[in-house]
């Protein structure tokens, strides 16, 4: 297929539906409006005061998390370059999980050392699993997005980490609802439509363990993995000239704000230094937006 057609697939997104900036509410929409606005078009959107009825606004901070759940063990990733879930050295490398006392951790942001990068990011809805305490504080669905998706939450995530914590590029078979709670996280997203520029490699993957006091990469077996393999941050346009023809959306998320994040977007997500959050994956719909992409990916591979 013509690189003409790829350019005419993104570039129309961006004349017909799209925006260079992502449109923000001041109140919660109806579900209607939700739904005919911004999901039923793929389409994000930042919501302001969208949970301002959580005690967790006023309360989540270190020193409220150190004096109430200080003893508590949970589980955090632990890498040299803040980079979990990412291609490090030509490998795909998992971060380094250790369970430590919850005063432990928060130690680690007050005091980051070098080449330990500490990020409670287990995507397991820990905070249902492992934070149920912080439900009162928060909510472990968001009501009237489930009535609009007539289902609960696939999971529900806690986060808190170090600012030098950094989420590569990917994409997710989810509808995200991102609740940032403390301090800023900051998207860098592209819509499907950039698919064609967006460039994938096999690797094999790794791990990340700690020898002789130092974190290493050690390969794990012959399995391997296809990832995003470029840095939004520093692109190598020697290397993937095309993904010049994408164009990248940057927001920033407050405390307050939601950020409805839909399926299938490719994002990387920066944050401030102990920035906590919140966010609900609701499954997508395997309808023909998924048919679409598909089609589209074995197009790129030169499949049909």
């Amino acid at each position: 297929m013509s690189t003409n057609a790829f350019e005419k697939l993104s570039s129309e997104a961006f004349e017909l539906y799209l925006s260079t900036s992502i449109p923000h509410l001041e109140q919660l929409p109806t579900c209607l409006e939700f739904y005919r606005n911004f999901v039923a078009q793929n389409r994000p959107v930042i919501i302001r005061n969208a949970f301002a009825s959580w005690p967790a606004l006023s309360k989540w901070n270190i020193e409220y998390l150190r004096q109430h759940y200080g003893t508590k063990d949970v589980t955090v990733t632990v890498t040299p370059n803040g980079y979990a879930d990412a291609v490090t050295d030509g490998h795909f490398v998992l971060p380094l999980e250790k369970v430590m006392p919850m005063d432990h951790f928060l130690c680690s942001l007050e005091n980051p050392v070098e080449n330990r990068v500490h990020y409670i990011q287990k995507q397991n809805s820990n905070l249902t699993e492992e934070f149920p305490e912080l439900i009162a504080d928060s909510a472990d669905e968001i009501e009237w997005v489930s009535t609009l998706f007539g289902a609960k939450p696939d999971a529900v995530n806690f986060w808190m980490g170090d600012e030098r914590a950094i989420t590569s590029m990917h994409k997710d078979p989810y509808e995200n609802m991102y609740c940032v709670v403390s301090g800023h996280k900051d998207f860098i997203l592209h819509p499907p439509t950039d698919q064609p520029w967006i460039p994938y490699v096999n690797y094999p993957t790794a791990g990340y363990q700690e020898v002789d006091g130092e974190l290493k990469i050690v390969p794990e077996g012959d399995g391997a993995i296809s990832w995003i393999d470029i840095d939004p941050l520093n692109p190598d346009y020697n290397k993937y000239p095309k993904y010049k023809n994408a164009r990248q959306i940057h927001c920033r998320v407050h405390k307050g704000e939601m950020l409805y994040l839909p399926s299938l977007w490719f994002h990387h997500v920066r944050q401030s230094h102990g920035c906590i959050a919140v966010n609900y994956w609701y499954d997508m719909q395997y309808d023909i937006k998924y048919n679409y992409f598909e089609f589209v990916k074995d197009l790129i591979s030169g499949h049909v």
